[in-house]
């Protein structure tokens, strides 16, 4: 496998990627592509504290009490300025819905737990839980079948 990167200010950016027969990395680079906004990270409120969370330290973004808040990895939650729909298209595809109001970054998900009302839980890294809706987790199931 060959790999060339040129830089070049003035012309237009294209990526162009030759194979034998799509594979799995050639979906996870067709994925990166299409999705990739150029935007990494996200101002995070708490208190009179103001900090940039990179995408990759958000376990989930949720709404709760009418806000949207992002938790990171230590659990701690941020106040985030910007609607949940509109967060979606600027989040890398590691991002899924879970429920209606909440966004999970899938590499931060430790496990799913059934819950006795019959429903399942996302139990992140940080200890936070969040409840999968059937239709989300129908549509999980179907993305790890895929692999």
């Amino acid at each position: 496998m060959k790999y060339k990167l040129i830089i070049d200010k003035n012309a237009d950016e294209e990526i162009i990627a030759i194979v034998h027969a799509p594979s799995s990395l050639t979906r996870q680079i067709e994925d990166f592509v299409c999705n990739y906004s150029g935007v990494e990270s996200i101002m995070g409120y708490k208190d009179d504290e103001m900090r940039k969370l990179e995408f990759s330290e958000i376990e989930c973004i949720t709404i709760i009490d009418r806000k949207v808040l992002a938790i990171d990895t230590k659990g701690c939650h941020y106040r985030i300025q910007v609607r949940l729909r509109d967060l979606e298209e600027v989040l890398p595809s590691y991002f899924i819905r879970i429920n209606k109001s909440t966004l999970a970054n899938e590499h931060r998900i430790q496990r799913f737990d059934a819950v006795f009302s019959g429903g399942v839980d996302a139990v992140f890294y940080c200890g936070y839980k969040e409840y999968v809706s059937r239709r989300c987790f129908a549509e999980i199931r179907r993305r790890y079948e895929g692999i």
